[in-house]
Parts: structure tokens; sequence; C-alpha cells
């Protein structure tokens, strides 16, 4: 790997560039919790060559997300489940946002 290709990978939300300590630390968490949600499959954090946990920034909006519910007393596992379920919301809303513009797109415009 190139240095041009590690400085394209900064802005990949999906590339797991923190480590456990750096990830809890950025969300004022503990490490403890990142393994709970981790447990509890909310995120899969990958490996490093040395077995350690790396997280992406899409894993920590998600974290932080579930921190959020937790802090307010939500349960860790009902938590997990509550930030499941709205991405999913969010995914079958953008889904339809884009089939509406196709939909729209396809009708062309409309004589009056």
């Amino acid at each position: 790997m190139t240095a041009d290709d590690s400085f394209g990978r900064l802005d990949d939300d999906d590339y797991p560039a923190y480590t456990m300590g750096r990830a809890a630390e950025m969300l004022g968490t503990t490490q403890g919790f990142l393994r709970a949600i981790g447990e509890a499959r909310l995120i899969t954090p990958l490996r490093s060559e040395g077995g350690h946990r790396r997280y992406s920034r899409y894993q920590l909006r998600i974290a932080a997300r579930a921190r959020e519910l937790v802090d307010q007393g939500t349960p860790i596992e009902a938590a997990c489940r509550i930030v499941v379920l709205e991405d999913q919301l969010e995914e079958a809303q953008r889904i339809n946002a884009e089939y509406r513009r196709r939909d729209e797109a396809s009708a062309g415009p409309t004589a009056l």
C-alpha cells in the first residue's frame, strides 16, 4: 500500500481506522461498552493482524447513538435493537425516495 492509498482512506466511513481505546475515548465511554455492543451484535469491529479491534467512523456513529439511548436509561440490548430498527427505517426511506425520483423522471412533464 502506498502513502496515497492510505491518505485516500481517510474519507472512507467504513475504513477501520480507530483502535478500541481511541474509539472509547472519542465516544466518552469505556472499552467495556464497546465490547458489550459487539456482543449484542450491533457492530462487529474488524480485527488487525495482531487481533486488536478496529472501528470505522460509521461504527462509531452507531455506537454513539446506542450510548445516547443507554445514557437515557434504555437497557443495552434494547438500545441496540432500536439502533438497528432506526438504521433499517432510514434505508427503507432512502430506497423509497429513489423509487419516487425514478417514477417522476420516467413520467416526464405533464400537460396542463
